[in-house]
């Protein structure tokens, strides 16, 4: 098992620097210059041109870029060029509320997306069974941000018990966390359904049943366990993809979390601050999907890393 888990964080590295080379060569093909930015609209060329050799931006893009490397090999993300702050003191700042946004969201679609898939599955081709799957097929095809302006709508506007924005408290996070959450909980709902159906016909459960075993027993202990693998693999999928719907939840909610401060970075054309936010929630997705991978020996003995 320690083998194996330095064998996989070893790995982390390339990855890293991949999605680090990646995000570099994007940010820099984006039209703008963030040294006028900086210096203000109002500025000479001879000021811009100040700012943009004190940024470094006039060498060429490899030497900006191992000059990245250097600084990030020491935790150095940079400087923010929108507040002047470091860009790590800047993501630690609004980190907590990103993650809190998303564990919330991530509760709701394990909750929701597993109910749902066991109660159509366990009976398959019912009125129930088609009005499941219509509700995932509706929370697939829906945009977050939509979704997001609908709940606005309606729980703030109109019934006036939710706040439409902010992170000052739990339930500011509500309608966020629903938002991005039932989303993904139609995904869970198609894939727990289909992996329900695949156990619930195998020979120990129809063993379990000629035993009087109770049906919820059956359903819970039995086949569900033996269910969990594909199930977790897209949680821990769907984590990263919480995170990237948490960017347009924090826009429209305006919570003062990653997304929202990542958007803003494009806007500014700040690279580091858009350079060590990504690779920040890179090394994150990373981590979790180490953490999914151990998780599969805790609910399979016949999985093993030696």
């Amino acid at each position: 098992m320690f083998s194996y888990i330095v064998k996989r964080v070893l790995q982390m590295i390339p990855t890293l620097i991949g999605v680090s080379i990646l995000v570099f060569i994007l940010i820099h093909s984006v039209p703008g210059d963030p040294a006028r930015l900086v210096a203000g609209n109002d500025a000479s060329e001879e000021d811009v041109a100040l700012v943009r050799d004190r940024l470094g931006l006039n060498e060429p893009l490899y030497v900006q870029y191992g000059t990245y490397v250097a600084n990030l090999v020491t935790g150095d993300l940079g400087t923010s060029l929108r507040s002047n702050r470091p860009v790590l003191t800047e993501i630690l700042t609004r980190f907590p509320t990103t993650i809190m946004l998303t564990v919330m969201a991530i509760v709701i679609m394990i909750v929701v997306g597993l109910f749902a898939g066991i109660f159509s599955a366990t009976k398959p081709n019912s009125l129930r069974d088609n009005a499941t799957m219509m509700f995932s097929l509706f929370g697939i095809s829906m945009p977050v941000f939509w979704l997001g302006l609908m709940l606005i709508l309606i729980f703030s506007f109109y019934l006036r018990i939710l706040p439409s924005g902010g992170s000052d408290s739990f339930k500011y996070f509500i309608l966020p966390a629903v938002a991005i959450g039932l989303s993904s909980s139609a995904i869970l709902a198609r894939l727990t359904r289909s992996s329900v159906l695949e156990v619930i016909h195998q020979d120990f459960v129809r063993t379990a049943r000629a035993k009087g075993v109770k049906e919820k027993l059956v359903i819970y202990k039995h086949t569900l366990k033996n269910a969990l693998i594909p199930i977790i693999t897209i949680i821990g999928l769907e984590f990263g993809h919480l995170l990237g719907g948490a960017v347009l939840a924090e826009t429209v909610f305006s919570m003062n979390g990653l997304g929202r401060y990542v958007i803003q970075s494009i806007q500014f054309r700040d690279y580091p601050a858009i350079q060590g936010t990504v690779l920040f929630i890179a090394a994150i997705f990373v981590i979790v999907n180490l953490i999914v991978d151990l998780c599969y020996s805790l609910v399979d003995p016949r999985v093993r890393y030696d």
